[in-house]
């Protein structure tokens, strides 16, 4: 049993040992990925306190008025100190809109990935343990689902999704019919994954040993195998989030997505398309780059996150 020094020294001994690990020193070294870390924590921590940092609440009827609407950015010469980055056309502020439309699209987004990995590790983990049928049958749903876009299955289960909910419940459930027709779309890459490190780990010796004292195939499922091919899974993740957050946002920008009062970054820019050749560019202009440098920024941390957790690369 550990004395109370040593159960003190613990936590520390964890934190030093961390610090010193090659993952650490790996993201100390590029300044890309420290650059990419720090957008992507601005860009959460934006989207969780975005009632206290947004200059105004875009969404609240009572505060807008049509008579500030298409104000331009702030540095212009008919822009406003109170609209930094100008308003909309129902004069909402442009900054305060980003602020709430990331906030949506990363809940979309990572809600998304989520049921994604959820969905596709079990069914990946099943397929590659089991074997036989339920091998057979997971990943021929998986190689069909394969040969039609993402976008198009997103798409398609929207569609579904509108016919089945009633009319009244529809802007309510729009959110959740998004991540289920986005996570839906995803999940057969990390049962391809999750199949495959399957299909090596349940032939080592740990599992082995674990069948031959009568461990539940179920135990040594989740409790063994799971953790040894979640590395790869979680670099799917990193990637598959900016990949989420440009399907919402196409979702969106057609029309399906998110309703307009409660719109995404999508949804903000296919209202300013509306208005781009009619000089209100900003209205456009600034959703579109809050959309570009957040999808870069996760694929630059998802791109170094799969090199640093490859040995091979080391």
């Amino acid at each position: 049993m550990l004395d109370e020094k040593t159960a003190a020294k613990a936590p520390s001994g964890f934190v030093h040992r961390f610090m010193d690990s090659d993952l650490v020193y790996s993201f100390l070294r590029s300044p890309v990925v420290v650059i990419s870390f720090i957008i992507t924590a601005l860009y959460f921590l934006s989207a969780a306190f975005a009632p206290w940092i947004a200059p105004h609440n875009p969404f609240d009827p009572a505060s807008l008025d049509l008579m500030e609407a298409f104000t331009p950015p702030a540095w212009t010469a008919d822009g406003s100190m109170k609209f930094i980055l100008g308003t909309d056309d129902q004069g909402r502020d442009i900054l305060s809109t980003l602020i709430f439309g990331s906030r949506i699209s990363l809940i979309v987004g990572f809600s998304a990935v989520l049921f994604s990995v959820v969905l596709g590790v079990g069914l990946g983990l099943l397929a590659g343990y089991a074997g036989g049928w339920a091998e057979t049958i997971v990943m021929r749903f998986a190689d069909v689902q394969l040969t039609i876009p993402a976008i198009l299955v997103a798409l398609m289960i929207d569609g579904i999704a509108r016919i089945i909910v009633p009319v009244e419940l529809r802007d309510e459930m729009s959110i959740y019919v998004l991540i289920l027709a986005i996570g839906v779309s995803d999940w057969p890459r990390y049962a391809r994954v999750t199949r495959g490190a399957t299909l090596v780990e349940r032939n080592k010796e740990y599992v082995s040993a674990a069948r031959v004292i009568g461990v539940h195939p179920i135990k040594i499922m989740f409790q063994h195998v799971l953790p040894n091919v979640m590395g790869p899974v979680l670099v799917m993740g990193t990637i598959g989030l900016a990949l989420a957050i440009i399907t919402e946002a196409t979702l969106s920008f057609l029309g399906v997505g998110v309703p307009p009062t409660q719109p995404s970054l999508g949804t903000l820019i296919r209202v300013g398309n509306n208005f781009l050749f009619s000089g209100e560019w900003w209205i456009t202009l600034f959703p579109s780059l809050a959309l570009v440098i957040l999808v870069l920024a996760v694929n630059l941390l998802g791109d170094w996150l799969r090199d640093a957790l490859n040995p091979r690369l080391r």
